[in-house]
C-alpha cells in the first residue's frame, strides 16, 4: 500500500499517497465543506434523485472522506457506505481530516472496490455510486475496464446515478469514457473540465429521463440553499458540454 502523507498551506490540509500530487484536500476552519471543485461535482446526483429514507449511497475510494463527511451532515435521510482498500487512508480521514465515525449514515469497509461491485449481494442495492479511485501515481483510474463499470451498473437501483472522476488529458479518459458508455447504453453527461484537469462524468439506469432544463434549474436552487454547493453553476455547464442536450435534458 502507498504511504499515507499530508501537507499544509493557506487554511488548507492536503492528502499525498508519498508525492507532491494531491489526493484531497480540507479546509481546516470549516473540515465538512467539499473544498475541491471536482469533488464538489461528485455530488451531482442530487440534481435528480430525492434524498429519501432508506436512500443508500456508495462511494468507491474514501480520499479525505469529504463527500461522506457531506452527506453524513446534508443528507442526513441517506446512508453511505465507503470502500476503501487502504486501511491508512482510512485511519487518515478520521483522524486528520475529521471523517466522522461508522453510526446509522455511514459505513466503512476495508475492501476492494473491483471485488465489492462483483459481490451478488451488493446487486441493485444503491441509489447513487460515487467512483474516485486513483493510487500514488496517478496514471488513470486504478480500475477502469469495462467489467468494473458493468459492476458499477448493476449495483445500481433504478433509477440510479454513478458519478466518477476521470482525468481529461490523459490518455485513461477515452477508454474509461468508452467502458462507461458500454457499460450504461450510452446515457453519460460530462461536466466542463475544471481547472485541474479533471472531467466528472454522470451515468444513469433506469427508466429515461426528460426535463426541461428550467426545471433542472430549480432543483438546483433548492439544492444550493440547502447545502450551499454551487449547483446553479452546474447546470449551464452540463447543457453546454453535452451534444443534444441544448433544448432540454433528455438521457
Amino acid at each position: 500500500m502507498e504511504p499515507v502523507t499530508f501537507s499544509e498551506s493557506g487554511g488548507i490540509r492536503y492528502l499525498h499517497f508519498g508525492s507532491e500530487l494531491i489526493q484531497g484536500a480540507m479546509r481546516i476552519r470549516d473540515p465538512d465543506e467539499i473544498y475541491l471543485e471536482y469533488n464538489q461535482q461528485m455530488m451531482a446526483w442530487l440534481l435528480f434523485l430525492e434524498t429519501k429514507p432508506g436512500m443508500k449511497v456508495a462511494q468507491l475510494g474514501l480520499g479525505t472522506g469529504a463527500l461522506a463527511k457531506f452527506q453524513h451532515r446534508y443528507c442526513p435521510a441517506v446512508k453511505t457506505t465507503v470502500i476503501e482498500l487502504n486501511s491508512s487512508v482510512i485511519v487518515a480521514a478520521r483522524a486528520m481530516f475529521f471523517m466522522p465515525d461508522d453510526d446509522r449514515k455511514l459505513e466503512t469497509i476495508q475492501a476492494d472496490a473491483k471485488i465489492f461491485v462483483r459481490t451478488k449481494k451488493n446487486k441493485e442495492q444503491f441509489d447513487a455510486v460515487q467512483v474516485d479511485l486513483y493510487d500514488a501515481i496517478c496514471d488513470g483510474p486504478a480500475a477502469s475496464s469495462l467489467d468494473f463499470y458493468k459492476g458499477c451498473f448493476n449495483i445500481l437501483k433504478e433509477p440510479g446515478v454513478m458519478t466518477v472522476n476521470l482525468f481529461s488529458r490523459h490518455p485513461s479518459f477515452k477508454i474509461n469514457l468508452k467502458n462507461i458508455c458500454e457499460a450504461f447504453g450510452n446515457r453519460v453527461l460530462l461536466f466542463p473540465e475544471s481547472h485541474d484537469c479533471n472531467v466528472v462524468a454522470m451515468a444513469f439506469k433506469g427508466p429515461r429521463l426528460e426535463a426541461e432544463w428550467q426545471d433542472v434549474v430549480k432543483r438546483a436552487k433548492v439544492i444550493v440553499d440547502k447545502t450551499g454547493l454551487p449547483t446553479n453553476k452546474w447546470v449551464s455547464g452540463i447543457r453546454r458540454e453535452n451534444i443534444r442536450q441544448e433544448a432540454m435534458l433528455s438521457i
